[in-house]
């Protein structure tokens, strides 16, 4: 074993176990000018929502409000209901905001760097998503032309180049789909297949694959997919080229949290085959990001709601439902300013109307989901836990020869996603002093993590993980491409742990008879999460959202 193997090994085992350094090892480490950071680690929701789920009985309300319309839950389901109910003109409505402000959608500053504690890219709306466009063009994403073919969009906004890289084979490639000579033919097979799918329709004249999801056609010959996993559809295709295969699993893990063993056939091909927005100052297949991620669209949601209220009558409301009473009109809610420990006070907050746009897991435990139709113990699908890391660097680690950092930078056959970087949007002369690499790791079984996979194991070993633990994963993309050389630049982390970061479409999701029941909900109570479609994503999340919000306004 040379030197450096030497080096990222012992870094490696101590990173594994659950104490930091040994003293002599650290002042090696030290001598070379490494430092390993303590990390911070955040676990949005999960003391709260494991009080939820222990809590027997809640002591009697002290206080009560009126309002005429409640959300819960400040993920984009929610803010979009609010968003839709502002520019409605109703301004008697208010928002639990939750364990979190923007869930998926958060994030944090290290000064002032932003980065995404969740999501941080949103591809170009297709023709389809017109809620995403009236949206982005409310907020000044969208310049002109919101509705045709190709509007134009701020250029702030639009992804910089390089926008994408692979670390493939010791080198550098663009593009995430590995170069290979040998299975090239293959890859452009596949490429030109999921290319027509995009513009293939059912027998019912729909697209087969549009976004938002409830667009899509109904024709049973292709919801059929729905029966097999993609990785069975791939065999069936013959795409068996394992750089083809391994791109497959990159991008299942990205928008689902399992691989293609795993997701539904179908729901893989709509990852392909449903996004085909366009801009007219951009290529097409471009993306919108901000430094923080979707955290900067929530921030301008946020200021355009805010733009449009009363400012002496707050919408926004920090604490989380406890309880949904089965009139579904009133709630009792509790705020825990520091932490948990303490005794919770409880308030209820009365409503002509209340929109769940919290997670179905969640919701099934405010209130009984068995009268409109959904059964918790077989229409809940499975959410993948995820780690999102954050890097703090003084300056940048050196890049190979000709290879300028990309925006996204991906390892192929690694345990993680890649990286992306928050200063890459920052239109400067020069680079800063300090950036910021936010890794991604889908817990699933390719991560490695010890012990049993199974979403619900994983859950389990997150609670009590220790940091060292949960870093040992965090930088696993991030060592295989700079190795030691990259604790000469980082010299602070953030880990957010999330135990149910995403909805994982597993073959039959598109039939689940209680996500159907719940989608057509129009009482006291409404429904508004991407859950609600099987696919965590921002387009969904908007669309039910927004969809709720105009049954309320009756429009």
């Amino acid at each position: 074993m040379d030197r450096r193997r030497f080096l990222i090994a012992a870094a490696g085992t101590a990173l594994a176990g659950c104490e930091r350094l040994g003293d002599d090892a650290a002042h090696f480490l030290a001598g070379l000018g490494l430092h390993e950071p303590d990390p911070v680690v955040l676990r949005p929701g999960m003391a709260e929502g494991h009080a939820l789920r222990d809590a027997h009985r809640w002591p009697q309300p002290t206080g009560e409000r009126r309002v005429d319309v409640l959300i819960l839950g400040s993920g984009i389901g929610g803010l979009s209901a609010a968003w839709q109910l502002s520019r409605a003109g109703l301004r008697d409505f208010v928002m639990l905001e939750g364990p979190e402000f923007g869930g998926n959608a958060s994030g944090g500053r290290f000064g002032e760097i932003g980065y995404p504690r969740g999501a941080h890219y949103l591809p170009l709306p297709s023709a389809e998503s017109t809620h995403v466009r009236e949206m982005l063009a409310d907020v000044g994403v969208i310049e002109r032309d919101p509705f045709d073919a190709r509007p134009r969009f701020d250029e702030a906004a639009l992804v910089h180049g390089p926008e994408e890289r692979l670390f493939h084979d010791g080198a550098w490639q663009d593009g995430l789909l590995p170069d290979s000579d040998i299975h090239h033919d293959q890859h452009a097979r596949f490429l030109a297949h999921v290319d027509r799918l995009r513009t293939t329709l059912g027998n019912d004249g729909r697209k087969v694959f549009a976004i938002p999801l409830a667009q899509s056609s109904r024709d049973p010959a292709w919801l059929a997919l729905d029966r097999q996993t993609f990785r069975q559809w791939l065999d069936a295709n013959g795409y068996t080229a394992p750089t083809l295969r391994w791109y497959a699993d990159y991008c299942c893990r990205d928008d689902y949290g399992a691989g293609a063993d795993v997701v539904s056939a179908w729901a893989g091909l709509h990852y392909f085959a449903s996004r085909d927005g366009h801009a007219s100052n951009a290529a097409d297949g471009a993306v919108l990001t901000w430094p923080d991620g979707l955290h900067g669209l929530v921030t301008r949601l946020t200021a355009g709601i805010d733009r449009r209220m009363d400012a002496q009558r707050p919408w926004r409301q920090r604490g989380m439902a406890v309880r949904i009473e089965p009139d579904g009109k009133s709630v009792l809610c509790v705020e825990w300013p520091d932490g948990i420990t303490r005794p919770p006070k409880l308030s209820r907050i009365v409503a002509r109307r209340v929109i769940c746009a919290m997670p179905l897991h969640v919701a099934a435990r405010l209130t009984p989901l068995q009268p409109f139709g959904f059964d918790a113990t077989k229409h809940l699908q499975h959410h993948a836990p995820w780690l999102v890391s954050t890097f703090r660097l003084r300056g940048f680690p050196q890049e190979q020869a000709g290879v300028p950092l990309a925006w996204d930078n991906v390892v192929y056959g690694a345990r993680g996603l890649g990286y992306v970087v928050a200063t890459h949007q920052w239109i400067r002369q020069a680079r800063p002093a300090q950036t910021a690499f936010t890794a991604y790791c889908p817990l699933d079984a390719q991560a490695g993590v010890p012990g049993d996979s199974h979403p619900d194991a994983v859950r389990r070993w997150l609670v009590d993980a220790s940091p060292a633990a949960l870093m040992e994963l965090a930088v696993t993309d991030l060592r295989a491409v700079y190795g030691r050389e990259f604790w000469r630049h980082a010299d602070a982390v953030e880990i957010t742990a999330r135990g149910h970061a995403m909805a994982t479409p597993v073959p039959g999701f598109l039939a689940n008879a209680g996500l159907a029941a719940l989608r057509g909900a129009d009482g006291p109570l409404l429904f508004a999460h991407a859950d609600l479609s099987g696919l965590s994503v921002f387009e969904e999340a908007a669309w039910w959202g927004t969809r709720a919000a105009l049954r309320i306004v009756g429009t």
